[in-house]
C-alpha cells in the first residue's frame, strides 16, 4: 500500500487504476434498522480514501451517526437501501468549520459532513433519512434554538462534489447545506422534508460553479435557497428542470446575503402546492413561488430567470431589497445598503391563491437598477376595494422579507416602487374576481416602459397607476 502511494505521489500512477470497491458489511455493519454502525461505517470510509473508490451501502436499513466523507471517495447508496441517523443525540458530535459565517455558533451537527475534501459524490437509487421529528425545536431564543438538530449532509470548503440519483428524507434542521464550495453538481435527486422547523431542501451558501438539475423536492420551509452568510459570493449557478413544492419560498435569494450573487440562470422549472397540508412553518398552499432578496448588504447582478410555471403559491413573485443589515458574525463591521441590477424574468406562468399581489420594491437609499420582466402571464384572485389603490404602504427598511410583509397591496398584479430602468412587456394579467385596484402600480419608478400589456377576466380598475415617478411610459 505504501508503495503504491508512494508511485501515485510521485506522478508515476493514477489511483483512479486501483480504486475498488468497499461494502460496508465486509466491516462490521448489519443492516438490520436496529444496530448503530458509525464505526464501522467510518472504517470503511477511512479506508477507501487511502487510494480513492466506492463505499457501498447494500441491501438494508443500516443506522449510524455523523459520517465523515473523505477525498476521492463515493457513497453509494444501493436500491433498496437505507442509510438511517441515529435518534440519540450523542451520536451526533459537535463540529467546527476554519471560516466564520452567519451560524458558525451553532451549525456544527450532520449525519453527514465533508470539510476541506474534494473529488466526493453522495450517490445510488437508495434513501438517507435522517429521523428529524425525533429532536424537536427547543424553547430556547434565538440562536440557540437551532442547537441540536443536524443537518442531513453540510457540505464546506470542498471542491468537486457530485450529489446524484438518491432520495433524501426527514432532516431535523436544514436538508442540505453546501457552504464555500467550488464546482457542485446535484443531480436527480428526490427530496422530502417534512420532520421539523427549518426544515430547507437544498442551501448553496458562498459556492461557485454550481449545477443542480433534476430535482424533484418537497419541503416544509424555503426549496432550492441561494444564501450568503459570509464574505464570499454565491456565482456561476445554474438551476433548471427542477419540480418543486414548499410551505414557504420555492426558489429563493436570500435571507441573507453578506456578499450576495452574481451570473444565475434559473429554466424550465415547476413550483406546485406541497402534497403536506400539515403546516410546521409557512402555509399550506406556500408563501411564495420566486423570492429575490438583498437586505443584509451584497449584491445582486446577472439574472436571468426563464420558463417557470409557479402553479398556486399566495404571492408567485417577490422582489426585495431592503437594509435589515444584519452582521454575518457578531464582530464583523455592519453592512452598507446592497444592489441589484440587471434582472432579467421571462416566460412565467403563476396563478396566485391570495389577494396580496406581487412586488418589486427597493427603499430610498437604494434603488433596484434594471429589472425586466416579459413575456408572461398572472392569474390573479382579486376581489378586493377600490379604496386600496390609495394605501400607503410602509418602507419597512429594516423588516425581515417576506412577500407578505406590506400587506395587501395597491395593485392586484404588480406593485413596482424605488426602481430605476424598470421594463415590462408581452404580459397578461388575468383576474378571477372584481379588483378595485390598478393593475399596475409605479411608485418612485425612474425610466419605466410598460407596453403590451393585456387583461381579461374580471372587472379591474385603471391598468397602469403612475406617481411619484419619472420618465415611465405606457
Amino acid at each position: 500500500m505504501k508503495f503504491i502511494k508512494c508511485l501515485w505521489m510521485a506522478g508515476l500512477i493514477s489511483l483512479k487504476s486501483f480504486a475498488t470497491d468497499y461494502d460496508v458489511r465486509d466491516f462490521g455493519a448489519v443492516g438490520d434498522g436496529n444496530r448503530v454502525n458509525t464505526e464501522a461505517i467510518q472504517r470503511a470510509i477511512d479506508e477507501c480514501a487511502k487510494l480513492g473508490g466506492r463505499v457501498l451501502i447494500s441491501q438494508g436499513n443500516y443506522v449510524t451517526g455523523t459520517l465523515y466523507l473523505k477525498s476521492n471517495t463515493s457513497l453509494v447508496i444501493e436500491r433498496n437501501a437505507r442509510l438511517t441517523g441515529s435518534t440519540d443525540l450523542v451520536d451526533y458530535p459537535h463540529n467546527k468549520v476554519d471560516f466564520r459565517f452567519w451560524g458558525d455558533t451553532w451549525v456544527s451537527q450532520a449525519l453527514i459532513i465533508a470539510h476541506n475534501v474534494e473529488n466526493i459524490s453522495i450517490e445510488g437509487e437508495g434513501t438517507i433519512d435522517g429521523r428529524g421529528d425525533a429532536f424537536p425545536m427547543t424553547t430556547r431564543k434565538k440562536p440557540d434554538k437551532y442547537r441540536d438538530r443536524p443537518y442531513l449532509l453540510w457540505v464546506a470548503n470542498c471542491n468537486q462534489v457530485t450529489v446524484k440519483g438518491i432520495e433524501l428524507r426527514s432532516s431535523a434542521m436544514w436538508m442540505q447545506s453546501y457552504i464555500r464550495c467550488d464546482n457542485l453538481r446535484i443531480e436527480n435527486i428526490r427530496i422530502f422534508n417534512h420532520a421539523n422547523n427549518n426544515n430547507d431542501m437544498i442551501d448553496i451558501d458562498g459556492c461557485r460553479d454550481v449545477v443542480i438539475t433534476g430535482v424533484v423536492g418537497d419541503a416544509d420551509d424555503d426549496g432550492i435557497t441561494l444564501k450568503s452568510t459570509r464574505d464570499r459570493i454565491s456565482e456561476n449557478i445554474v438551476i433548471s428542470n427542477c419540480i418543486l413544492s414548499s410551505h414557504c419560498n420555492a426558489l429563493k435569494f436570500g435571507t441573507e446575503t453578506t456578499a450576495g450573487f452574481r451570473n444565475v440562470t434559473i429554466t424550465n422549472c415547476i413550483i406546485r402546492k406541497s402534497a403536506v397540508k400539515e403546516v410546521i412553518s409557512g402555509t399550506p398552499e406556500g408563501i411564495c413561488g420566486l423570492a429575490l432578496e438583498i437586505v443584509d448588504g451584497g449584491m445582486m447582478e446577472n439574472i436571468n430567470i426563464n420558463n417557470l410555471v409557479i402553479d398556486g403559491q399566495r404571492v408567485p413573485l417577490f422582489v426585495r431589497l431592503g437594509n435589515r443589515a444584519r452582521k454575518h458574525y457578531a464582530e464583523a463591521p455592519e453592512p452598507p445598503v446592497g444592489s441589484m441590477k440587471d434582472i432579467i424574468l421571462s416566460n412565467i406562468t403563476a396563478v396566485a391563491s391570495s389577494p396580496i399581489g406581487c412586488s418589486v420594491t427597493g427603499i430610498p437609499s437604494g434603488r433596484i437598477q434594471g429589472l425586466t420582466l416579459a413575456n408572461s402571464r398572472f392569474i390573479c384572485v382579486g376581489g378586493e376595494d377600490a379604496t386600496l389603490i390609495h394605501k400607503e404602504v410602509e418602507e419597512l427598511e429594516n423588516e425581515y422579507p417576506e412577500s407578505s410583509m406590506f400587506g395587501t397591496l395597491p395593485a392586484y398584479g404588480l406593485y413596482v416602487r424605488h426602481v430605476e430602468n424598470f421594463n415590462l412587456y408581452g404580459t397578461h394579467f388575468e383576474l378571477t374576481a372584481p379588483d378595485g385596484r390598478a393593475t399596475i402600480v409605479c411608485d418612485d419608478v425612474v425610466n419605466g416602459f410598460i407596453r403590451d400589456i393585456t387583461l381579461s377576466g374580471s372587472e379591474g380598475g385603471e391598468k397602469v397607476m403612475v406617481k411619484n415617478s419619472e420618465n415611465v411610459q405606457y
